[in-house]
């Protein structure tokens, strides 16, 4: 359970990059949609991207006045709230992922219009377009670069405590605005976005324990990828045994089927399957006693057994029971076709009896 968890955490990596390298035994393609729904987690409604928001430092807004305006001051100018911030993204083949990010920016300060001093609250809608990449892939790692961040103010809305607002003190706030708030956003954005990125690759860089066995270590194989449908995700998994010897499995390419209605699609070479269930099944040798009244013939199949017996084995007659030892011989293997799966099991039966002196003495050894 603790591997399938992982592997759904693949869903949060939103990071693309043009190139497409060799899969390596695990595979994953992730809608627009399914890239939507979690960076909306982890960036918006984690409050991540409020916090930051908060930590803005607002510059004064200074208005000289006129001949028909007194001068104007907005001093401690702070963030208030976030409201109904939304989150959008649209995939850019060959060159990344295209967010979208709208939300309306409540700020408040002190307004000084002439001799006049009350609270101001201003209401700014505001647009963020970015173009989100990796590159410098190394060691299952990643570097996110933010490209031509987009800043468009929308509305804007200033209230005085007083209910007077001068026509002069509305522009000043809009143009101030308009020259400042790119600037202190883009950043924020930036600064969130490798913070989500330096979350999501360590969630694409874990060594999953496997009970006593050993470990299934996996990493991103490659630079994430993109077509204007979907994007993929490459990851490199090495299985290992107790003592650090790897189990080797295939890791050429393999094709998914395309997405239509489905999230994410997540696919698991045969090869790698069989590594895992190589540490998965580790079932220890079962011995089972039969006396002659466990099954129906036992007494049929005893007499064979002791044609089998040399001679003069005394120890083989009479009483002593039958004993049946299963031992996993090998590796399992899984084998994968169509709307099924088998797992086969190599085993080795051991039909022996206990002498009176308490050794074993060996009917039978079945490779099975």
């Amino acid at each position: 359970s603790t591997m399938w968890k992982l592997f759904g955490i693949v869903l949060l990596c939103g990071l693309l990059s043009p190139s497409h390298q060799v899969l390596s035994g695990l595979s994953c393609a992730i809608s627009p949609g399914a890239m939507q729904n979690v960076l909306s987690d982890a960036i918006i409604h984690s409050g991540l991207l409020g916090q930051h928001l908060r930590g803005m430092v607002l510059p004064n807004i200074m208005g000289e006045g006129g001949l028909l305006s007194s001068p104007t001051s907005i001093t401690s100018l702070h963030l208030v709230e976030v409201q109904l911030p939304k989150l959008s993204v649209a995939l850019l083949s060959g060159l990344g992922v295209q967010m979208t990010i709208s939300a309306r920016l409540q700020l408040s300060g002190n307004c000084l219009v002439g001799l006049l001093s009350e609270l101001v609250d201003i209401s700014v809608d505001v647009n963020l377009n970015t173009n989100v990449k990796c590159t410098n892939f190394e060691s299952g790692t990643v570097q996110v670069v933010i490209e031509d961040c987009l800043c468009i103010l929308g509305a804007v809305k200033v209230r005085l405590l007083s209910g007077l607002l001068f026509l002069s003190v509305n522009d000043l706030v809009i143009n101030q605005l308009t020259a400042t708030l790119p600037g202190l956003l883009c950043p924020v954005i930036n600064l969130v976005v490798n913070l989500v990125n330096i979350q999501l690759i360590g969630t694409l860089n874990a060594v999953v324990p496997v009970g006593t066995a050993g470990t299934i270590h996996y990493q991103l194989a490659s630079l994430p990828f993109t077509s204007g449908l979907f994007l993929g995700l490459d990851l490199d998994g090495a299985v290992k045994q107790v003592g650090g010897s790897i189990i080797p499995h295939d890791s050429s390419s393999s094709a998914l089927p395309p997405l239509l209605d489905k999230l994410m699609l997540l696919g698991l070479r045969q090869s790698f399957v069989n590594a895992a269930m190589c540490l998965l099944l580790q079932l220890p040798s079962q011995t089972f006693t039969c006396t002659p009244e466990a099954f129906s013939g036992a007494s049929h199949l005893q007499e064979a057994i002791m044609a089998l017996a040399p001679a003069g084995c005394s120890s083989c007659r009479g009483t002593s029971p039958l004993s049946i030892k299963l031992t996993l011989f090998g590796n399992p293997l899984v084998i994968l076709e169509e709307n099924r799966a088998t797992v086969e099991l190599s085993v080795m039966v051991q039909v022996f009896v206990r002498r009176l002196d308490g050794s074993i003495l060996n009917i039978l050894l079945l490779r099975a």
